[in-house]
């Protein structure tokens, strides 16, 4: 296929994408809050759009692509879970997280969630800090190494440039406009994504013949129909519905997020979240049913799953069935996941040095955006010299992010004040849950998540009400 059309039409998407960026300069108030949540000025459906961006990254194009490739049909439960956990969370946790970001006057996740009630726990929020920028580190070098995995199979380029571009691309928008610039960048690049998803499947879909020719080719591989997996550290019912249980729980994790909840923190006014969580659910079900039919249709054009990295099927996929247009479409949407992804991990992460970790909080712009650039270096080298799966990087910092913080976050919406020391043992007990669990290979049984969210809440849960009680 000739590489020359499909290099002009990425180009030309990519050129857009720091466009949309940079133009974000000219509505800069360049100052501290502007920078990292735009003054709470944002409309909702470009907080909806973004957070469904933010959150279907290179995981979900490379990841979600590969992991059901291998697995099949009980990938689905992937997203069942994925959204009705996230949708859950969403109905007593969004709207009282804005609420206590006007009311706190915090910029960051971790200075929302330890100043809740108006007592500083300035200790919490230090933790709070490290932790996230540790892990989303970590989460935004695997966004870098998605986007090289799809230029070196779509160009024949090394990994490690398609990684370079991201992060050179990320930065020179962020650096200009902070979060607006990465909000306005996402809504673009969220309508890319899903028309590039939509294109593949009809073309897959078309070419087999039809929706029911697909699915009797599909039923030829073993074991690619079943509900669930074959391979359930339980089996039978009970297996299966811990299997569900877990990804339920996936979803939930949002809430422990700080780069995603940092949309709905910049929403214009709490009144308008329900309009916010309505772009963002229908963009989100649409986007990841289109992804698991994808990741689906790909096994059925590709070889068996020992002789390639299934996390490239899409991209391969792509080449495959598309014109060479089309395929730079795609391209172009599998690097606007990342960047979309990126962009608000750095963003976070440079929010966590200057506002949540020094002890003198830094208002010069000048060194925002130089702690902007120092975090997207470092992501690139941990991208650079990274042998893990987009899959397995992702789950790890989303898992021990929502352990972190996510039972602190809903205890809190739920009226519970803990003094500091409880808020960061909590968070300490979470993390350390979810870490040993992924340790011991108990992950492949229960996503580490769900024991580490469940030990914290119990903790805060039955700490608060023994005090409750001495208090009577």
């Amino acid at each position: 296929m000739d590489n020359a059309p499909i290099a002009i039409f990425f180009i030309g998407f990519l050129l857009l994408f720091i466009l949309i960026g940079l133009s974000s300069l000219f509505k800069s108030r360049n100052t501290q809050h502007d920078y990292y949540l735009a003054e709470g000025t944002v409309s909702p459906w470009l907080v909806g759009l973004s957070a469904v961006a933010t959150n279907n990254s290179g995981y979900m194009f490379i990841g979600v692509i590969g992991y059901t490739y291998v697995t099949g049909l009980a990938s689905i439960w992937l997203m069942i879970g994925w959204i009705a956990g996230d949708f859950l969370a969403s109905l007593f946790v969004h709207s009282r997280l804005r609420v206590a970001t006007e009311n706190t006057k915090e910029l960051s996740y971790a200075g929302v969630l330890s100043t809740w009630y108006g007592h500083k726990h300035t200790n919490l929020q230090k933790l709070i800090g490290a932790i996230s920028l540790l892990f989303l580190i970590a989460y935004a070098s695997a966004q870098l190494v998605a986007g090289g995995k799809a230029l070196h199979v779509l160009f024949g380029w090394p990994s490690w440039l398609g990684a370079v571009l991201g992060a050179i691309m990320v930065a020179s928008y962020c650096v200009a406009g902070g979060i607006r610039a990465s909000i306005w960048t996402d809504a673009a690049q969220s309508t890319v994504m899903i028309v590039a998803m939509g294109v593949l499947l009809f073309f897959a879909v078309n070419d087999l013949g039809g929706i029911y020719p697909t699915i009797a080719k599909m039923d030829t591989v073993d074991g690619f129909l079943d509900w669930f997996p074959r391979d359930l550290a339980i089996p039978g019912i009970a297996g299966a519905t811990l299997f569900a249980v877990s990804w339920l729980f996936a979803g939930l994790s949002v809430i422990g997020q700080p780069h995603i909840m940092i949309r709905f923190m910049a929403l214009s006014d709490a009144g308008s979240m329900r309009q916010a969580r309505v772009w963002y659910y229908l963009w989100f079900t649409a986007f990841y049913c289109l992804a698991t039919g994808v990741g689906m249709l790909s096994r059925v054009y590709l070889a068996d799953v020992g002789q390639f990295d299934a996390e490239l099927a899409l991209p391969t996929m792509a080449l495959e069935l598309l014109p060479p247009i089309l395929v730079g479409l795609t391209l172009a949407a599998i690097f606007a996941a990342t960047m979309s992804t990126a962009d608000s991990l750095i963003l976070s992460c440079s929010a966590a040095i200057t506002h949540d970790l020094l002890p003198h909080k830094i208002e010069k712009p000048f060194l925002i955006k130089l702690s902007t650039i120092a975090i997207t270096g470092s992501a690139l080298l941990l991208a650079l010299s990274n042998s893990q799966s987009v899959f397995s990087l992702v789950i790890l910092a989303w898992s021990s992010l929502a352990s972190a913080f996510a039972p602190l976050l809903i205890v809190l919406c739920f009226g519970y004040k803990p003094n500091q020391t409880v808020s960061i043992t909590a968070v300490i007990i979470g993390l350390f849950t979810a870490l040993s669990w992924r340790y011991l290979g108990w992950h492949e049984m229960v996503y580490e998540g769900l024991p580490g969210i469940v030990l914290g809440l119990i903790y805060l849960v039955i700490l608060e009400k023994s005090v409750w009680k001495r208090q009577r």
